[in-house]
């Protein structure tokens, strides 16, 4: 084989990896800009969180309170570690313990026939009904899971 033919078969091989990458990264910044723009929204908005989070009625209020002004911050520099890839794992780790929880919550709610908003995304979610919410929950958990596996796949060595 001549060097142009390796330097063609050697480009061809690479393309549908370097295809890949990019579409992973595409998941990256979409399940990343997910939660930075909630954790945004409900920064601007603390006392609004806190309300939320007692409308489930799981927790006393000055636990309400101090989840309303934590974790909004924890998922938006969660989120920015997702696109910088600064402890990848770890990020993905706290999002999808955290979209977990929510998503039982929410369930547990609907269970014991309360009616709630969940604030997540602000006044665009407040009129999604319980499928919505929980197929919304479902499609960010198997993003989160998908990455989680990506990254662990990506870490193994290869024989």
């Amino acid at each position: 084989m001549g060097v142009e033919a390796m330097e063609q078969l050697s480009t061809i091989s690479y393309q549908p990896l370097a295809t890949r990458r990019f579409v992973w990264r595409i998941v990256d910044v979409i399940v990343a800009g997910i939660f930075v723009y909630a954790g945004v929204l409900k920064v601007l908005d603390p006392v609004q969180f806190a309300n939320d989070i007692d409308n489930y009625k799981i927790l006393p209020w000055p636990i309400s309170v101090a989840l309303a002004f934590y974790l909004p911050w924890l998922e938006i520099f969660c989120g920015f570690a997702l696109v910088v890839r600064l402890f990848y794992r770890g990020a993905l780790s706290i999002l999808t313990v955290l979209i977990l929880v929510f998503t039982l919550a929410t369930t547990a709610a609907k269970i014991r026939g309360l009616d709630i908003t969940c604030g997540c995304f602000g006044h665009a979610s407040q009129n999604w009904s319980f499928p919505s919410h929980l197929a919304t929950n479902l499609a960010i958990l198997s993003a989160l899971l998908a990455l989680s596996f990506k990254a662990r796949s990506a870490n193994r060595p290869q024989n």
